[in-house]
Order: C-alpha cells, then structure tokens, then sequence
C-alpha cells in the first residue's frame, strides 16, 4: 500500500507559531532541538519535556519570516500554546495557534509534482525548498510534506489530484509506522522520553546545545542510563480487529501486566500495524497482547528501531 504514489490531507495536526525577535532563544530553552541548525533550507524534528524529561509535544519545526512554524498533532497546539506563554512573558515573542492559515498535504513519490510546482526539493532528510509562499519538505523516509497559506487549499488540492491519487489519512499514517517515526498525541503526553520513540536518531534531539526543559533527565539516559523500554512495529492479524488508538496499553500473557502502550497505529490490507513502546524483557518473550493479558495477541514485525549514520533504518 505505502510503495505507490499518493498525496493525503494532514488534517491530524495543527501548526504552533512563535515569532518575534527573541523566538530562536526563547524556543531553544525549551525544545530538544537544536535552532542553531535550522535555515531557510533546513527543519527538524523536536520534543518539548517536562522537568522529568517526559514529551509534552513533538513535532517538526521550520523557520519561517520572522520565527518558527512547528506542526504537531491538533490537539496539542492549545495546550502547549498556553503552556509556552507562560514562560514568554518577559521575552519578545509572541505566540499563535495558526493551524487556520496553513495547509498541509503528505506526499508519496509526488517529486515530480513538486518539480511541477517550481519546488525542486533535495533528497535529503529535513531539507526545506521554497517558492512563491510553499513550502516543501523532505521526510526521512523519502516521503514529502507540501505546505502552503490555506487560501490556496482548493486549488492545490485540485492541482495534486490531477497527478496523484488522493488517499485517506490512515494510508499516510501506515506509511509513518512502516518508517519507525513515533509521535506524540494527546492521549500519549508525558508517557515518554525522547528516546523511547528513538527521537534522537532521527535527529530531534542535540546533546550539543545548552541546557532545555528536561535536558538534564535526557541526557543523562543517553550517556549514564540504560533505556529498557524501545520502539517496536507490531501487527494484527484479521480485517475485522478494530484498529486501537495511541496510548491504548499493550500487555504480556508471560508477565501478566501491562508492558507498553501504543503510540500510533493505521489499518492495513491484514488488519492493523502499530508502533509501540515495549518494554524489552517483554518484547523478547514474544508474546504480546492488546488492551489485556487474554487480549487480541499481536504478532511482533521488527525489532527496536534504530537508524545509521545514514538513516537508513536498521533492525
């Protein structure tokens, strides 16, 4: 399903903006990124932390005018909006709920299209092309995202149906688990660190930078700690199992208690794919359950994720 080419809506996420002159320094004491690397030409992926090293949010940010643009899934932007503001106080940014003034389309082998579009956008992951207002930007895995002002929706969404087939959400989202990329929702916030979901091999987190909220939990788990709980894909078997939603928990009939819960999951021809975060012991017995130890029992596809120098994913 995920090999051919397709474009989708991203209707599931919102987009936070923070602006002004002081928004670069204000935002780099806040997420795991690092904004000293960021450009016209280069976004990234990030996780705003509690003090306990826990993700509020994740998210991809960019720069864009006189700030940064991050997209991460709708229900956050509020609460991380009011969240933010309360530390902006004496600093010179402002901050905006601008999910309304974007859209935002998910593209699969769609290169030519961009080209198309005067959008001629590197291979490489993170990098950013723009031309007159869009915004394009490359995925890890090869995938795109288009973004551009929301006047311009109907007609760019008419302008990619003319070359793509237009696929639901769902087929975006199978494309994301296959890719190993985890995510933050609402009912996932404060479930995890960073490298739970194997945020800092993708790029979101920098052991460079000066210290952010929850750095010194995350960096000390990089450096000191031992992590045992990873990201896995997991799968169903059955058309008719009824795809579970993040955060639903995960269990082991060896250990008899909840082991994991789920962070992203999107039907397939099979039935439903997942990505998890397991504990390992528990993924090493092979053996896991939804939602109950006598539960719907999944089948593991992959070991915890990690990625080379090149981001290649390896298992």
């Amino acid at each position: 399903m995920t090999d051919t080419a397709f474009f989708s809506v991203l209707s599931h996420e919102g987009v936070l903006a923070v602006r002004g002159p002081d928004a670069s320094k204000f935002l780099q004491g806040q997420l795991t990124c690092n904004l000293g690397y960021l450009n016209a030409n280069q976004s990234s992926l990030g996780a705003r932390c509690t003090p306990k090293g826990r993700m509020q949010s994740s998210f991809r940010i960019l720069p864009e005018d006189d700030g940064y643009l991050l997209a991460m899934a709708r229900e956050l932007v509020e609460p991380q909006l009011a969240d933010l503001r309360k530390f902006a106080v004496f600093s010179k940014s402002t901050l905006h709920d601008e999910s309304d003034d974007w859209v935002r389309f998910g593209l699969a082998a769609g290169d030519g299209l961009l080209v198309s579009l005067g959008l001629d956008l590197p291979q490489t992951a993170d990098s950013v092309t723009r031309e007159n207002g869009r915004i394009a930007i490359r995925l890890a895995d090869g995938r795109a995202e288009l973004w551009a002002k929301a006047d311009e929706a109907e007609t760019l969404r008419t302008r990619l149906a003319s070359q793509l087939p237009e696929a639901p959400l769902n087929r975006w989202m199978l494309a994301q688990i296959r890719a190993g990329i985890g995510q933050v929702t609402g009912t996932t916030r404060e479930l995890f660190i960073p490298q739970m979901i194997n945020l800092q091999a993708l790029g979101g987190v920098s052991f460079k930078k000066g210290c952010y909220t929850g750095q010194e939990i995350v960096a000390r788990m990089q450096y000191l700690g031992k992590l045992k709980r990873h990201l896995y894909r997991l799968a169903s078997q059955g058309a008719e199992t009824e795809c579970p939603a993040a955060g639903v928990e995960l269990f082991s009939p060896v250990h008899g208690s909840s082991v994991g819960e789920v962070v992203l999951a999107a039907t397939s021809d099979e039935g439903f794919e997942l990505l998890a975060v397991l504990q390992d012991d528990a993924a090493a017995d092979g053996r896991i359950t939804l939602g109950s130890p006598d539960g719907l029992p999944l089948s593991l596809l992959d070991l915890p994720y990690t990625l080379d120098s090149d981001r290649e994913i390896q298992r």
